[in-house]
């Protein structure tokens, strides 16, 4: 572990201490077990509010007995690609963790996020129910628990310019969210920049970078048209988060706060996956009454996209041996 990312811990966990601290001071010391759940994304952000919305039903069910305190927009001092990492040691006990952020831990984390394996919210259920077993086994073997997992709405591409063709972007300076988007819009011929959520609108601010792939939940958070012109719904990666918490913290609880709270869990994960694409549906009317104009990829643009993708799922299936039988019972189920 390196000296920065020690350093980060400790204020990470200086900061979960005083949040605990603060919730003492409040009267949250009367239940039995507080939980402090780490999370980048913004207060209004649906995300968010799953989350709120979970932490109210446990602490309903469990009289209060158990209490998951939400710290949005990254005030617990963590950023995405740390979270992973942060729940399996504890620097928090749960927190939100974005799959395709945390392929430097686990490699499997990325499966979801190869360009048009996954594009809509029904094939990403479908691949999801296939690997759900394995990731729930990646998830022990990191010293944790996922409790439930939500996609985001669909990778959009957001530019100053109209994209109708691969030609039109050549030269984007494009942020992406991992290595994976690197190689696929620099096979593209844009000029990708891999930044965490927090550097974005800076990034668009001071012409650091000229487009986004990102959702159309992002769009809104970032108040994209305030800079770019145009978002085309190439919805050319799936990506999901999962919840989870550190097999220590959870074994502490009783086996009758366990059991009800993996029944909340189970109740609520469809309902926060109607949530999403409500989410989508409604961000997308937001961008467009803020003057971002939406496209289609036209038939003959997304079948070049595919061209470009499909050599990319064999490669991956050959670096993460483990993905192979998954990818190839997906691809079989959605009959591709």
């Amino acid at each position: 572990m390196t000296t920065v990312f020690k350093l980060k811990n400790r204020t990470a966990m200086a900061a979960v201490m005083a949040a605990a601290a603060v919730a003492a001071g409040t009267g949250a010391a009367s239940a039995q077990t507080t939980w402090d759940m780490a999370v980048v994304w913004p207060e209004g952000n649906f995300h968010t509010q799953n989350h709120n919305t979970f932490a109210e039903a446990v602490e309903e069910a469990t009289d209060g007995e158990v209490q998951i305190q939400v710290h949005s927009g990254g005030a617990l001092g963590l950023g995405g690609p740390e979270m992973l990492a942060a729940v399996r040691d504890r620097i928090v006990p749960i927190g939100d963790i974005l799959l395709n952020q945390q392929v430097g831990e686990e490699p499997i984390f990325g499966m979801e996020s190869l360009p048009y394996l996954a594009p809509s919210f029904d094939d990403l259920a479908v691949l999801q129910g296939i690997a759900r077993d394995h990731y729930d086994e990646v998830a022990e073997r990191n010293n944790q628990k996922i409790l439930y997992m939500v996609p985001w709405p669909g990778q959009a591409v957001y530019t100053t310019e109209p994209v109708e063709t691969i030609e039109d972007l050549e030269g984007v300076q494009i942020r992406v969210v991992d290595s994976m988007g690197s190689r696929f819009f620099e096979a593209l011929g844009a000029s990708p920049v891999q930044l965490p959520w927090g550097e974005v609108v800076p990034g668009l601010a001071t012409g650091t970078i000229n487009g986004v792939t990102t959702s159309s939940s992002s769009g809104v958070d970032g108040n994209f048209w305030e800079f770019l012109d145009y978002m085309n719904r190439f919805n050319w990666q799936g990506s999901a988060i999962m919840v989870n918490v550190n097999l220590d913290a959870w074994n502490a609880l009783s086996e009758e706060h366990r059991e009800a709270i993996e029944a909340i869990a189970e109740d609520l994960e469809p309902q926060f996956w109607e949530n999403a694409r409500a989410e989508d549906e409604e961000k997308i009317a937001i961008l467009e009454e803020n003057g971002i104009e939406v496209t289609e990829p036209t038939p003959e643009l997304r079948e070049s996209l595919l061209e470009v993708s499909r050599p990319m799922w064999e490669e991956f299936m050959e670096d993460v041996p483990e993905s192979r039988e998954i990818i190839e019972a997906y691809l079989e189920e959605v009959g591709r």
